[in-house]
C-alpha cells in the first residue's frame, strides 16, 4: 500500500471528501455562526438585501456578502427549510480546499504520493472536518486564499501561463477578501510570502505586468463592496467598523501563547504533528529539506501572526492547520518509507504510543458507550452496531500493522476510521439532543404571521432563535441603547429569560403576561452544554 497510483488520487480525495463533508448534514442544530449566515441569506431572498445585508433587518456589515450570496443561490434552488441545502455550499468548498492542497503539494513537493499524503491528513483533520460541515465564513475565505496561492505558486515558478495564473491568483485572493476580509491574507497569505521568500527568495520571479493585474484585481474584488456601502450608508457603516476594530482588541483577549496547542486540533494525527514541528529531529530524515523547510515556516509564521492578535478563539486556528498538514506529510512520508527499519526505541515510541492508545480507545468505546449511555444509543441501535464492529475491527488492524511496522496500512486505517465515524457514527450524535424541554420558535412566528400579531424584542435574540423565528423581529431599541416603545397598545414581546427582571421597569406603564419559554438547547437543563441565550420568554404586552 506504500504506492497508491496517481491516477487513482482524485478518485481518493473526491471519495473521502464526500463521505466526510456530505453525509448527515442534518444531524448538528444549527450553530450561532451558522444562523447569522443563515438570516442574512433568507433576508436576501425574502427582502432584497442583496448588497446592503442584514440581520434581523438590521445592517449586518460586519462581514462581507460572498457566503450569504452562495448560501442564498442554494436556498433558493432547494428551500429555506432544507438545513441540508444551507450546508451543502460550505461541503463543495470544502471539497475545493482538498483539491487545491493536492494541486499545491504536488507543485512544490513533485511527489504525488506526498501529495496525497497531505491532502488526506487536511481532509481528515478535527477541526476542518467540523468547519467543512458548518456553513460559516471561514472555510470560504481559507478555500480562496489557498486557490489564490496555488495559482500564486505557479506564477512564481513556472515560466509558462504566467498571465493565466496571475489573473486566477488575482481572483481566488480577492473572493477570499469578499468572503472575510482580510483574515485568510493575514493568517495564510502574508505566512506563505514571507516563508517563500526567506526559503526560496523573489530575485527573477517576479514579472511587473501580469503581478500589477493580478494586484488591481484583488484590490477591486476587495474595495467595492465596502466602498458601496460606505457611499450608500455611511453612519453605520463607520459605527459597525468601530465596534469591530474595538472588539479586536478588546473583546477575548487571551495571552499570546493562547493558540500554541493548535497541533492538538487536528485530531488523529496530533502527536504526528507535533514531531513534524521537531526541526533538529526533522531535518536529517526528510527527503526535500528546503520544501519542509518552507512549509514548517509557513505554519510557524501563521502562528505567530496569529498569537499577536489580541482577540482569540479557538476555532481561528484553523487555517494554521492547512500549512500544518503539509508539514506533517514529510514526517509521515518518512515513516512510510522508513518505520520497519527504525532500531532506536526513542524513535519509535511516539508512533507506538500513539496508535496503541488510539486502538485502545477506539477498541473500548463501543463497550464504554454501551454500559453507560446504552439507553440513548439503543435509539439508533443499528447504527451503534455497525459503528462498534467497524471500530473494533479498525483497532485491531492499527495493532497488527504495527506489530507488523507497516505504517502506510496504519495510516490508511486512520483514514478508514475517520470515514467509518462521519458514515456511521455521526447518525448516533441524534441521541445525545434530548431535552423535554425543548420548544422551537417556528411555529410561533408563522403563527404571529397569518394572524397579524406584532412581535417585539428588546434588542436582538440569539441569532439561533432568529433562524428558528423565520422571520426578522422588530427592536424596541435602536443601536441598542435608544428605547423605543411601540404605537400599538397590545403587542408580544420576546425576550431573553436573564431580562425578566428588568422588563417591569423598562415598561412600566404596561401590563406584561408571561405565556411560555421557548427553549432551543439540544439537551436538557443543568447540562454542561446548556446554554441561557438559547432561551427566550414570550409575553403579551398591553397599557395600562
Amino acid at each position: 500500500m506504500n504506492n497508491i497510483p496517481s491516477k487513482y488520487h482524485y478518485w481518493i480525495i473526491l471519495g473521502v471528501g464526500i463521505c466526510i463533508f456530505f453525509f448527515h448534514l442534518d444531524v448538528l442544530p444549527i450553530n450561532i455562526m451558522e444562523a447569522r449566515n443563515f438570516i442574512t441569506a433568507r433576508e436576501m431572498l425574502n427582502d432584497g438585501n442583496w448588497i446592503l445585508t442584514t440581520m434581523d433587518g438590521v445592517a449586518r456589515y460586519e462581514k462581507p456578502p460572498l457566503p450569504s450570496w452562495i448560501t442564498a443561490i442554494s436556498a433558493s434552488i432547494f428551500g429555506l427549510d432544507n438545513i441540508i441545502a444551507l450546508r451543502i455550499p460550505s461541503a463543495l468548498i470544502t471539497i475545493a480546499l482538498v483539491f487545491f492542497s493536492y494541486g499545491f503539494m504536488q507543485k512544490i513537493t513533485k511527489d504525488n504520493q506526498q501529495a496525497l499524503i497531505a491532502t488526506l491528513i487536511l481532509s481528515t483533520s478535527f477541526m476542518l472536518v467540523f468547519a467543512g460541515r458548518n456553513n460559516t465564513w471561514d472555510i470560504y475565505a481559507h478555500t480562496f486564499i489557498i486557490g489564490g496561492i496555488y495559482f500564486l505558486f505557479k506564477a512564481l515558478s513556472e515560466a509558462s501561463k504566467l498571465l493565466r495564473n496571475h489573473l486566477l491568483a488575482g481572483l481566488l485572493i480577492g473572493l477570499s477578501f469578499m468572503s472575510k476580509g482580510p483574515v485568510a491574507h493575514y493568517v495564510l497569505l502574508l505566512p506563505f510570502l514571507i516563508a517563500f521568500g526567506i526559503t526560496f527568495g523573489f530575485k527573477n520571479r517576479l514579472k511587473w505586468k501580469p503581478l500589477s493585474i493580478m494586484l488591481l484585481i484583488i484590490a477591486g474584488l476587495s474595495s467595492w463592496w465596502a466602498i458601496y456601502i460606505y457611499v450608500m450608508d455611511a453612519e453605520v457603516a463607520q459605527r459597525i467598523a468601530s465596534k469591530e476594530t474595538s472588539a479586536w482588541q478588546n473583546r477575548n483577549v487571551r495571552p499570546f501563547y493562547y493558540y500554541w496547542s493548535f497541533f492538538t486540533q487536528s485530531g488523529l494525527w496530533t502527536i504526528l504533528a507535533f514531531v513534524s514541528l521537531m526541526y533538529p529531529y526533522m531535518k536529517s530524515r526528510v527527503e526535500n529539506l528546503k520544501t519542509y523547510r518552507f512549509t514548517l515556516l509557513w505554519t510557524l509564521c501563521s502562528l505567530i501572526l496569529l498569537s499577536v492578535i489580541p482577540e482569540k478563539k479557538s476555532r481561528y486556528v484553523l487555517p494554521i492547520l492547512i500549512p500544518l498538514a503539509f508539514t506533517c506529510s514529510f514526517y509521515v512520508k518518512y515513516l512510510f518509507k522508513n518505520f520497519s527499519n527504525i532500531k532506536d526505541w526513542r524513535e519509535k515510541s511516539p508512533v507506538y504510543f500513539n496508535y496503541i492508545l488510539i486502538a485502545a480507545i477506539i477498541i473500548a468505546s463501543p463497550i464504554i458507550v454501551g454500559m453507560f449511555y446504552f439507553e440513548y444509543v439503543s435509539a439508533e441501535l443499528f447504527w451503534f452496531s455497525v459503528l462498534s464492529i467497524g471500530l473494533i475491527i479498525c483497532g485491531v488492524l492499527m495493532l497488527i500493522f504495527l506489530k507488523r511496522k507497516n505504517f502506510s496500512s496504519i495510516f490508511y486505517t486512520s483514514i478508514t476510521l475517520i470515514v467509518l465515524c462521519m458514515l456511521v457514527g455521526f447518525p448516533l450524535a441524534k441521541t445525545m439532543f434530548v431535552n423535554p424541554e425543548y420548544r422551537g420558535l417556528a411555529n410561533l412566528g408563522e403563527y404571529n404571521k397569518q394572524n397579524d400579531i406584532v412581535t417585539y424584542t428588546e434588542n436582538s435574540l440569539a441569532p439561533e432563535l432568529i433562524w428558528d423565528y423565520g422571520t426578522s423581529i422588530k427592536r424596541l431599541y435602536k443601536h441598542d441603547t435608544i428605547l423605543q416603545l411601540p404605537q400599538e397598545d397590545t403587542f408580544t414581546l420576546l425576550t431573553l429569560i436573564e431580562r425578566r427582571e428588568e422588563l417591569a421597569q423598562v415598561l412600566e406603564d404596561y401590563h406584561l403576561v408571561y405565556i411560555r419559554t421557548y427553549d432551543l438547547n439540544p439537551t436538557s437543563r443543568n447540562t454542561p452544554t446548556e446554554k441561557s441565550r438559547l432561551k427566550a420568554d414570550y409575553y403579551l404586552v398591553s397599557k395600562k
